[in-house]
């Protein structure tokens, strides 16, 4: 596994891949999260390509579901996810990757896409906007 500091490496050196559970459509959720401060920024899928390109590091990598394609965080916003450190639950069917965020995770403008909050039956805004996606991401 890539660590930061040490050389990346072209192919995991554990051979987890085998030993993840992937769902029936070949994916697994990552919760990503803060390195620093310990804040969920997002949850998203990967399939084994993308386990094996964020395993080699430097930056996670994930399969979108929606789209049907690869895709690493950043490359259009350029707030890239800089992988600290990987952890797997003790069922191996989830991931925990705890990231280097640059400016923010979630493509609404947010640094965690987890800025609404409900109490109760009232959803409030608990984030603060960074962003303009409108600026951001010119689609």
């Amino acid at each position: 596994m890539w660590l930061p500091g040490r050389p990346h490496r072209a192919a995991p050196t554990m051979n987890i891949l085998n030993e993840i559970k992937f769902d029936e459509r070949g994916l697994v959720p990552a919760i990503i999260q803060d390195a620093e401060n310990g804040e969920v920024l997002m949850l998203a899928y990967m399939n084994d390509r993308a386990v094996e390109e964020t395993l080699a590091g430097p930056y996670v990598t994930f399969y979108s579901r929606s789209r049907n394609k690869m895709w690493r965080k950043g490359e259009e916003s350029g707030h890239t996810q800089e992988v600290q450190e990987i952890f797997y639950d003790c069922d191996i069917d989830c991931l925990l990757i705890k990231v280097k965020q640059k400016v923010a995770a979630c493509h609404e403008g947010y640094r965690s896409c987890f800025f609404r909050k409900i109490d109760a039956g009232e959803t409030t805004i608990v984030g603060k906007k960074l962003f303009d996606p409108k600026q951001t991401y010119k689609k």
